[in-house]
């Protein structure tokens, strides 16, 4: 195939000079995309009820419009389901994205037209910018793109036109004809819904192709190339795939995977570069090799807000708009968007890494903690101390999750902790020793509680057979795709029905 990389290299980095404005003038560019959104919204039943018209301020849009979770806007998302037009954004929508959620019940965010336009695919562009200008002598479009997506849900009941499923199934479904030219699998075998019959399709549509690079969740990714070695017979993916270069990641922590990936790869060829991609939209991208925090996506149709994580539960918390954050804070992260969410809590924190230009790093999701012992163990904590102690045991984490064992009978509560391993510990008491010290390193409220083993004991372990968390996410209906599992648990119900599923 032609190389085409030099053609279309300064059309990327033409956009780079547009987010120059970011260093100095974030204020004026927030402000510009949220009059955008009230002066496009102001004529829909929500715009309506909000008397969007007479909005002119931030201040004014901050005191007329409350915060909003899901469930406050379900009943205008569920109308724009059955087809209704002018709900939360003007026009018909006809594309939603089914997240699973923290609950395990179904959500259904809008893709609307500017969602795709304003947001998703500008966002998927500016990856691409980033990582040309990070690497000068990329040959990206010298060959395929490898888009391992999710699929559409079937069986719903749904008005003509109306399609619901994974982002990426959306995305894949709604790109431009001529995206497919450069990409890989076929939209036929990209959709399938049966993950027990799309994989070896996959391997099939990829072995023969000249894949220079990859865009997925490191964890399904995985399972392909592992899929994909196992096939060939050979034990390095470049290999299969010598020019492939790059894999755009996104959708869960990366840090736990990343030995697993520099063991199948030539290190000397491969780059890893993080996303921000949500089902409520594509927000921030890693810009620089030295820093795996990412530049928060200022002009893509969102506008940003930040509420204090410690404020959360606060029936009144403070919020504040990009100009008045800090550095070094954790927030719980508020967008406003083209898909008509509205001061909407997505459920995801964000530490601010540095400011002008804004970067952020996940720090995890509103619900995915533990503090059953007034521990606050949030998921970068587990991630961060996960990955050392493999590192240091040689271990090989596929799939992770923990949950509280109360106390109970004079004995002390602890942390469960059951782990998928691709390979595991020689000594899986070393292991744990190690995940106790770690955590206790990164989390001052962990280390307090374990101090003396007083209020809370070590961690133990159960280790999961091979696959049992792909039955437990098909159990649910969501194997494959972007469904992720829930990492840290505040209740039992995640792990209990995993370890039900183990008896069987």
């Amino acid at each position: 195939m032609i190389n085409f990389t030099p053609l279309v290299r300064n059309h990327f980095l033409s956009r780079l000079q547009q987010q120059v404005r970011y260093i100095n003038h974030a204020d004026s560019v927030q402000q510009g995309e949220l009059v955008r959104l009230i002066e496009k919204a102001a004529l829909t039943r929500f715009g309506r009820k909000y008397d969007f018209s007479s909005i002119r301020t931030y201040k004014e849009f901050a005191s007329r419009l409350p915060l909003f979770s899901y469930e406050n806007l379900e009943p205008y998302i569920m109308r724009m389901v059955k087809g209704a037009k002018d709900e939360l954004w003007p026009g018909q929508c006809f594309n939603f994205a089914q997240s699973s959620g923290t609950s395990g019940r179904s959500k259904y965010i809008p893709i609307t037209r500017e969602s795709f336009q304003w947001n998703h695919y500008y966002g998927s562009s500016d990856v691409v910018s980033h990582y040309l200008n990070l690497n000068p002598e990329s040959r990206i479009f010298s060959g395929k793109a490898f888009i391992l997506g999710g699929s559409f849900a079937n069986n719903l009941q749904l008005q003509r036109g109306v399609r619901v499923g994974d982002l990426s199934a959306n995305l894949i479904e709604n790109m431009n004809p001529l995206a497919n030219l450069i990409r890989i699998p076929s939209k036929q075998v990209a959709l399938m819904e049966d993950w027990t019959e799309k994989l070896p399709r996959l391997v099939e549509a990829s072995i023969g192709a000249n894949v220079t690079n990859l865009s997925g969740v490191p964890s399904w990714f995985l399972t392909v190339i592992k899929e994909v070695l196992n096939k060939t017979g050979k034990s390095s993916i470049h290999e299969v795939w010598p020019n492939l270069e790059v894999f755009f990641h996104g959708g869960i922590a990366f840090e736990p995977y990343r030995q697993q990936y520099e063991a199948l790869c030539d290190m000397s060829k491969m780059h890893f570069l993080d996303t921000y991609n949500a089902s409520e939209g594509f927000f921030a991208v890693q810009s620089d090799w030295d820093t795996e925090a990412m530049l928060l996506l200022l002009d893509v149709g969102v506008f940003y807000e930040f509420l204090p994580v410690e404020e959360s539960d606060s029936d009144t918390p403070e919020v504040y708009p990009i100009w008045e954050i800090e550095a070094g804070r954790t927030y719980e992260l508020l967008i406003t968007a083209p898909n008509g969410l509205w001061r909407y809590r997505i459920g995801d924190t964000v530490t601010i890494e540095q400011l002008n230009p804004v970067k952020i790093r996940i720090a995890g999701r509103t619900h995915s903690f533990i503090n059953a012992f007034g521990e606050e163990l949030m998921v970068h904590n587990a991630d961060s101390a996960i990955t050392s102690a493999s590192r240091e045991t040689g271990a090989q984490v596929l799939n992770y999750t923990a949950a509280p064992v109360y106390a109970h009978d004079n004995e002390r509560g602890y942390h469960q902790w059951l782990i998928e391993f691709a390979h595991k510990p020689a000594d899986e008491a070393r292991f744990m020793q190690l995940l106790d010290q770690h955590l206790r390193e990164v989390n001052s409220d962990y280390d307090a509680k374990r101090t003396g083993d007083i209020f809370l004991a070590p961690p133990a372990l159960v280790v999961a057979p091979t696959g049992l968390f792909d039955r437990w996410l098909a159990s649910t209906g969501k194997l494959g795709g972007q469904r992720k599992v829930p990492r840290l648990n505040n209740n039992r119900d995640t792990i209990d029905q995993m370890l039900a599923l183990m008896k069987h």
